[in-house]
Protein backbone atom coordinates (compact mmCIF):
# COMPACT_ATOMS: atom_id res chain seq x y z
CA UNK A 1 0.00 0.00 0.00
CA UNK A 2 1.51 3.30 -1.05
CA UNK A 3 0.82 6.81 0.04
CA UNK A 4 -0.71 9.15 -2.48
CA UNK A 5 0.73 12.52 -3.47
CA UNK A 6 -1.62 14.37 -1.14
CA UNK A 7 -1.21 16.01 2.26
CA UNK A 8 -0.67 13.20 4.73
CA UNK A 9 -2.98 14.44 7.43
CA UNK A 10 -5.51 16.60 5.62
CA UNK A 11 -8.43 17.20 7.93
CA UNK A 12 -11.56 15.16 7.39
CA UNK A 13 -14.41 17.04 5.69
CA UNK A 14 -16.46 18.91 8.24
CA UNK A 15 -20.20 18.21 8.35
CA UNK A 16 -22.22 20.65 6.32
CA UNK A 17 -23.69 23.44 8.38
CA UNK A 18 -27.31 24.31 8.26
CA UNK A 19 -28.29 26.87 5.63
CA UNK A 20 -27.82 30.36 6.91
CA UNK A 21 -25.47 29.33 9.73
CA UNK A 22 -22.65 31.75 8.88
CA UNK A 23 -20.73 31.14 12.09
CA UNK A 24 -20.56 27.38 11.46
CA UNK A 25 -19.27 27.95 7.93
CA UNK A 26 -16.60 30.35 9.22
CA UNK A 27 -15.49 27.80 11.82
CA UNK A 28 -15.30 25.07 9.18
CA UNK A 29 -13.14 27.29 6.98
CA UNK A 30 -10.87 28.08 9.92
CA UNK A 31 -10.40 24.37 10.64
CA UNK A 32 -9.59 23.58 7.01
CA UNK A 33 -5.85 23.25 6.36
CA UNK A 34 -4.66 24.40 2.97
CA UNK A 35 -1.61 23.06 1.17
CA UNK A 36 1.06 25.74 0.54
CA UNK A 37 1.92 26.15 -3.11
CA UNK A 38 5.64 26.27 -2.32
CA UNK A 39 5.85 23.53 0.27
CA UNK A 40 9.22 22.44 -1.11
CA UNK A 41 10.60 25.92 -0.32
CA UNK A 42 9.52 25.55 3.31
CA UNK A 43 11.34 22.23 3.57
CA UNK A 44 14.36 23.64 1.72
CA UNK A 45 14.63 26.65 4.03
CA UNK A 46 14.50 24.45 7.12
CA UNK A 47 17.06 21.98 5.71
CA UNK A 48 19.34 24.80 4.55
CA UNK A 49 19.31 26.37 8.01
CA UNK A 50 20.06 23.00 9.62
CA UNK A 51 22.96 22.40 7.22
CA UNK A 52 24.36 25.89 7.69
CA UNK A 53 24.45 25.57 11.49
CA UNK A 54 25.70 21.99 11.54
CA UNK A 55 29.20 20.78 12.34
CA UNK A 56 29.14 18.88 9.04
CA UNK A 57 29.11 22.16 7.08
CA UNK A 58 32.11 23.58 8.96
CA UNK A 59 34.11 20.36 8.70
CA UNK A 60 33.51 19.95 4.96
CA UNK A 61 34.32 23.60 4.32
CA UNK A 62 37.62 23.22 6.18
CA UNK A 63 38.46 19.95 4.39
CA UNK A 64 37.77 21.40 0.96
CA UNK A 65 39.73 24.52 1.82
CA UNK A 66 42.74 22.50 2.95
CA UNK A 67 42.49 20.29 -0.13
CA UNK A 68 42.64 23.37 -2.35
CA UNK A 69 45.40 24.98 -0.25
CA UNK A 70 48.12 22.51 -1.27
CA UNK A 71 47.85 22.97 -5.06
CA UNK A 72 47.23 26.71 -4.52
CA UNK A 73 50.61 27.03 -2.79
CA UNK A 74 52.33 25.08 -5.59
CA UNK A 75 50.66 27.11 -8.35
CA UNK A 76 51.27 30.48 -6.70
CA UNK A 77 54.96 29.69 -6.19
CA UNK A 78 55.33 28.76 -9.86
CA UNK A 79 53.55 31.92 -10.99
CA UNK A 80 55.69 34.11 -8.74
CA UNK A 81 58.90 32.54 -10.06
CA UNK A 82 57.75 32.96 -13.69
CA UNK A 83 56.05 36.34 -13.26
CA UNK A 84 58.76 38.32 -15.04
CA UNK A 85 58.89 35.92 -18.00
CA UNK A 86 55.12 35.43 -18.34
CA UNK A 87 54.15 39.08 -17.90
CA UNK A 88 51.47 40.01 -20.41
CA UNK A 89 50.64 36.41 -21.31
CA UNK A 90 46.92 35.78 -21.95
CA UNK A 91 44.84 34.06 -19.26
CA UNK A 92 47.71 34.17 -16.80
CA UNK A 93 45.40 34.32 -13.79
CA UNK A 94 43.61 31.13 -14.91
CA UNK A 95 46.94 29.30 -14.65
CA UNK A 96 46.52 29.59 -10.89
CA UNK A 97 43.85 26.87 -11.11
CA UNK A 98 45.83 24.59 -13.43
CA UNK A 99 49.46 24.74 -12.36
CA UNK A 100 50.85 22.09 -10.02
CA UNK A 101 52.86 18.90 -10.12
CA UNK A 102 52.21 15.68 -12.00
CA UNK A 103 51.83 12.26 -10.36
CA UNK A 104 52.48 9.78 -13.20
CA UNK A 105 51.52 6.63 -11.30
CA UNK A 106 47.92 7.85 -10.90
CA UNK A 107 47.88 9.87 -14.15
CA UNK A 108 46.71 13.03 -12.38
CA UNK A 109 47.99 16.57 -11.94
CA UNK A 110 47.96 18.01 -8.42
CA UNK A 111 46.17 21.26 -9.27
CA UNK A 112 43.28 23.22 -7.78
CA UNK A 113 41.05 21.91 -10.57
CA UNK A 114 41.99 18.28 -9.97
CA UNK A 115 41.68 18.56 -6.19
CA UNK A 116 38.18 20.04 -6.48
CA UNK A 117 37.27 17.22 -8.86
CA UNK A 118 38.57 14.81 -6.21
CA UNK A 119 37.10 16.33 -3.04
CA UNK A 120 33.95 18.15 -4.18
CA UNK A 121 31.89 14.95 -4.67
CA UNK A 122 32.26 14.36 -0.93
CA UNK A 123 30.02 17.42 -0.44
CA UNK A 124 27.20 15.85 -2.41
CA UNK A 125 27.46 12.52 -0.63
CA UNK A 126 27.86 14.06 2.82
CA UNK A 127 24.74 16.22 2.55
CA UNK A 128 22.52 13.49 1.07
CA UNK A 129 23.45 10.02 2.33
CA UNK A 130 21.13 10.32 5.39
CA UNK A 131 18.55 12.75 3.98
CA UNK A 132 15.65 10.25 4.00
CA UNK A 133 16.75 7.16 5.90
CA UNK A 134 18.08 9.37 8.70
CA UNK A 135 14.59 10.84 9.13
CA UNK A 136 13.13 7.35 9.02
CA UNK A 137 15.55 6.01 11.63
CA UNK A 138 14.76 8.87 14.01
CA UNK A 139 11.04 8.45 13.50
CA UNK A 140 10.59 12.01 12.24
CA UNK A 141 9.63 11.17 8.65
CA UNK A 142 5.96 10.32 9.47
CA UNK A 143 5.68 13.54 11.47
CA UNK A 144 7.23 15.50 8.62
CA UNK A 145 4.74 14.02 6.17
CA UNK A 146 1.90 14.79 8.56
CA UNK A 147 2.35 18.50 7.80
CA UNK A 148 0.08 20.12 5.17
CA UNK A 149 2.51 19.63 2.30
CA UNK A 150 2.70 17.22 -0.58
CA UNK A 151 4.98 14.22 -0.27
CA UNK A 152 7.16 15.23 -3.22
CA UNK A 153 7.80 18.58 -1.51
CA UNK A 154 9.94 16.68 1.00
CA UNK A 155 12.39 15.17 -1.46
CA UNK A 156 12.37 18.27 -3.69
CA UNK A 157 13.12 20.50 -0.70
CA UNK A 158 15.91 18.28 0.56
CA UNK A 159 17.58 18.24 -2.86
CA UNK A 160 17.22 22.01 -3.28
CA UNK A 161 18.67 22.65 0.20
CA UNK A 162 21.63 20.33 -0.44
CA UNK A 163 22.34 21.96 -3.79
CA UNK A 164 22.16 25.45 -2.25
CA UNK A 165 24.56 24.63 0.59
CA UNK A 166 26.98 22.96 -1.85
CA UNK A 167 26.89 26.02 -4.13
CA UNK A 168 27.64 28.20 -1.09
CA UNK A 169 30.64 26.08 -0.05
CA UNK A 170 32.10 26.00 -3.56
CA UNK A 171 31.55 29.72 -4.09
CA UNK A 172 33.33 30.51 -0.81
CA UNK A 173 36.30 28.29 -1.65
CA UNK A 174 36.68 29.64 -5.21
CA UNK A 175 36.25 33.27 -4.11
CA UNK A 176 38.81 32.94 -1.31
CA UNK A 177 41.23 31.17 -3.66
CA UNK A 178 40.91 33.93 -6.28
CA UNK A 179 41.32 36.65 -3.66
CA UNK A 180 44.44 35.02 -2.19
CA UNK A 181 45.80 34.56 -5.70
CA UNK A 182 45.43 38.28 -6.43
CA UNK A 183 47.06 39.15 -3.10
CA UNK A 184 49.92 36.63 -3.30
CA UNK A 185 50.76 36.68 -7.01
CA UNK A 186 49.72 40.24 -7.79
CA UNK A 187 47.90 39.40 -11.03
CA UNK A 188 44.58 41.14 -11.70
CA UNK A 189 42.19 38.92 -13.70
CA UNK A 190 40.52 40.29 -16.83
CA UNK A 191 36.71 40.33 -17.16
CA UNK A 192 36.79 37.30 -19.47
CA UNK A 193 38.91 35.38 -16.97
CA UNK A 194 36.39 36.14 -14.23
CA UNK A 195 33.57 34.97 -16.49
CA UNK A 196 35.45 31.76 -17.21
CA UNK A 197 35.84 31.14 -13.48
CA UNK A 198 32.11 31.77 -12.94
CA UNK A 199 31.14 29.36 -15.74
CA UNK A 200 33.58 26.79 -14.38
CA UNK A 201 32.01 27.20 -10.93
CA UNK A 202 28.56 26.53 -12.42
CA UNK A 203 29.86 23.39 -14.14
CA UNK A 204 31.41 22.31 -10.82
CA UNK A 205 28.05 22.74 -9.08
CA UNK A 206 26.39 20.57 -11.74
CA UNK A 207 29.11 17.95 -11.27
CA UNK A 208 28.59 17.88 -7.51
CA UNK A 209 24.80 17.88 -8.03
CA UNK A 210 25.19 14.47 -9.66
CA UNK A 211 26.80 13.12 -6.49
CA UNK A 212 24.11 14.81 -4.41
CA UNK A 213 21.40 13.07 -6.45
CA UNK A 214 23.30 9.78 -6.19
CA UNK A 215 23.57 10.13 -2.41
CA UNK A 216 19.86 10.97 -2.21
CA UNK A 217 19.08 7.85 -4.22
CA UNK A 218 21.10 5.72 -1.81
CA UNK A 219 19.31 7.37 1.11
CA UNK A 220 15.93 6.40 -0.37
CA UNK A 221 16.69 2.81 -1.38
CA UNK A 222 18.59 1.81 1.77
CA UNK A 223 17.08 1.60 5.23
CA UNK A 224 20.16 2.61 7.23
CA UNK A 225 22.29 5.74 6.90
CA UNK A 226 25.46 3.73 7.57
CA UNK A 227 24.74 1.47 4.60
CA UNK A 228 24.18 4.37 2.20
CA UNK A 229 27.34 6.07 3.49
CA UNK A 230 29.48 2.98 2.93
CA UNK A 231 28.09 2.40 -0.57
CA UNK A 232 28.33 6.06 -1.55
CA UNK A 233 31.86 6.65 -0.36
CA UNK A 234 32.91 3.26 -1.74
CA UNK A 235 31.66 4.22 -5.22
CA UNK A 236 33.41 7.59 -4.89
CA UNK A 237 36.66 5.91 -3.87
CA UNK A 238 36.47 3.51 -6.80
CA UNK A 239 35.52 6.01 -9.50
CA UNK A 240 37.14 9.32 -8.56
CA UNK A 241 40.67 8.66 -7.24
CA UNK A 242 41.29 5.38 -9.09
CA UNK A 243 38.61 5.20 -11.80
CA UNK A 244 40.72 6.53 -14.65
CA UNK A 245 43.75 4.50 -13.57
CA UNK A 246 41.76 1.25 -13.40
CA UNK A 247 39.97 1.80 -16.73
CA UNK A 248 43.22 2.75 -18.48
CA UNK A 249 44.95 -0.30 -17.00
CA UNK A 250 42.23 -2.64 -18.28
CA UNK A 251 42.01 -0.99 -21.72
CA UNK A 252 45.79 -1.25 -22.13
CA UNK A 253 45.32 -5.02 -22.45
CA UNK A 254 42.00 -5.07 -24.31
CA UNK A 255 42.60 -2.22 -26.77
CA UNK A 256 46.23 -1.02 -26.79
CA UNK A 257 47.01 2.29 -28.51
CA UNK A 258 50.09 4.04 -29.91
CA UNK A 259 50.96 7.57 -31.01
CA UNK A 260 50.53 6.83 -34.72
CA UNK A 261 47.96 8.87 -36.69
CA UNK A 262 46.36 5.86 -38.36
CA UNK A 263 42.64 5.22 -38.70
CA UNK A 264 42.78 2.01 -36.68
CA UNK A 265 44.78 3.61 -33.87
CA UNK A 266 42.49 6.65 -33.75
CA UNK A 267 39.48 4.34 -33.58
CA UNK A 268 41.05 2.54 -30.60
CA UNK A 269 41.80 5.88 -28.91
CA UNK A 270 38.22 7.05 -29.39
CA UNK A 271 36.90 3.78 -27.97
CA UNK A 272 39.09 4.29 -24.89
CA UNK A 273 37.90 7.90 -24.61
CA UNK A 274 34.26 6.83 -24.81
CA UNK A 275 34.70 4.27 -22.03
CA UNK A 276 36.57 6.77 -19.86
CA UNK A 277 33.72 9.24 -20.32
CA UNK A 278 31.39 6.83 -18.61
CA UNK A 279 33.05 8.17 -15.45
CA UNK A 280 31.57 11.57 -14.49
CA UNK A 281 34.95 12.79 -13.28
CA UNK A 282 36.35 12.46 -16.80
CA UNK A 283 33.57 14.64 -18.18
CA UNK A 284 34.17 17.25 -15.50
CA UNK A 285 37.96 17.31 -15.94
CA UNK A 286 37.66 17.73 -19.71
CA UNK A 287 35.11 20.53 -19.31
CA UNK A 288 37.26 22.24 -16.68
CA UNK A 289 40.35 22.09 -18.87
CA UNK A 290 38.53 23.70 -21.79
CA UNK A 291 37.06 26.45 -19.61
CA UNK A 292 40.19 27.29 -17.64
CA UNK A 293 42.60 26.98 -20.58
CA UNK A 294 41.64 29.14 -23.60
CA UNK A 295 44.28 27.43 -25.73
CA UNK A 296 42.46 24.08 -25.42
CA UNK A 297 40.72 23.64 -28.75
CA UNK A 298 39.47 20.07 -28.26
CA UNK A 299 38.63 17.72 -25.42
CA UNK A 300 39.43 14.39 -27.14
CA UNK A 301 41.28 12.94 -30.08
CA UNK A 302 39.38 13.50 -33.38
CA UNK A 303 38.16 10.28 -34.99
CA UNK A 304 39.96 10.73 -38.31
CA UNK A 305 43.44 11.72 -39.45
CA UNK A 306 42.16 14.76 -41.34
CA UNK A 307 40.24 16.13 -38.37
CA UNK A 308 43.28 15.52 -36.17
CA UNK A 309 45.50 17.61 -38.45
CA UNK A 310 42.85 20.36 -38.58
CA UNK A 311 42.72 20.41 -34.79
CA UNK A 312 46.50 20.76 -34.58
CA UNK A 313 46.44 23.67 -37.04
CA UNK A 314 43.59 25.33 -35.13
CA UNK A 315 45.52 25.05 -31.86
CA UNK A 316 48.47 26.85 -33.45
CA UNK A 317 46.41 29.71 -34.84
CA UNK A 318 44.31 31.13 -32.00
CA UNK A 319 42.96 30.83 -28.49
CA UNK A 320 39.37 29.97 -27.94
CA UNK A 321 36.90 32.65 -26.86
CA UNK A 322 34.60 32.02 -23.93
CA UNK A 323 31.66 31.34 -26.24
CA UNK A 324 33.68 28.81 -28.24
CA UNK A 325 34.85 27.09 -25.06
CA UNK A 326 31.27 26.85 -23.79
CA UNK A 327 30.18 25.29 -27.09
CA UNK A 328 33.09 22.85 -26.79
CA UNK A 329 32.07 21.64 -23.33
CA UNK A 330 28.31 21.86 -23.81
CA UNK A 331 27.97 18.09 -24.53
CA UNK A 332 29.81 17.32 -21.28
CA UNK A 333 27.47 19.57 -19.31
CA UNK A 334 24.41 17.99 -20.92
CA UNK A 335 25.59 14.49 -20.02
CA UNK A 336 26.27 15.53 -16.41
CA UNK A 337 22.81 17.09 -16.22
CA UNK A 338 21.25 13.95 -17.69
CA UNK A 339 23.01 11.74 -15.13
CA UNK A 340 21.86 14.05 -12.32
CA UNK A 341 18.25 14.06 -13.54
CA UNK A 342 18.29 10.27 -13.94
CA UNK A 343 19.52 9.67 -10.37
CA UNK A 344 17.07 12.18 -8.91
CA UNK A 345 14.18 10.80 -10.96
CA UNK A 346 14.80 7.25 -9.70
CA UNK A 347 15.04 8.52 -6.11
CA UNK A 348 11.84 10.56 -6.60
CA UNK A 349 9.84 7.61 -7.94
CA UNK A 350 11.08 5.25 -5.24
CA UNK A 351 10.30 7.74 -2.48
CA UNK A 352 6.80 8.41 -3.84
CA UNK A 353 6.03 4.66 -3.83
CA UNK A 354 7.39 3.89 -0.40
CA UNK A 355 5.22 3.39 2.65
CA UNK A 356 6.79 5.51 5.35
CA UNK A 357 4.03 5.63 7.97
CA UNK A 358 4.88 4.15 11.32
Amino acid sequence: MTAANTPADAAAPAPEAAPGDASAKAAARARARSVPRSGWAVVANKEFADHLLSVRFVVLLIILGLAVGIPFFLASEQLRSLASQASGAPALFLALFQLGINVPIFQIDVTIQSFIALAAPLLGLAFAFDAVNGERAQGTLPRLLSQPIYRDDVINGKFAAGLAIIALVLAIVVAVTAALGIFRVGIIPSPEELLRIVVWLLVTIIYVAFWLAFGLLLSVVTRRAATSAIVGFGVWFLLVPFGRFLVTFVLAFLSPTTNDLTESNLAAINLNTFILRLIPTTLYNEASTALLNPSATLTSTPPTVGENLQAIQLAQIQNMSLEQSVLLVWPHVVVLLALTVACFAIAYVRFMRQEVRA
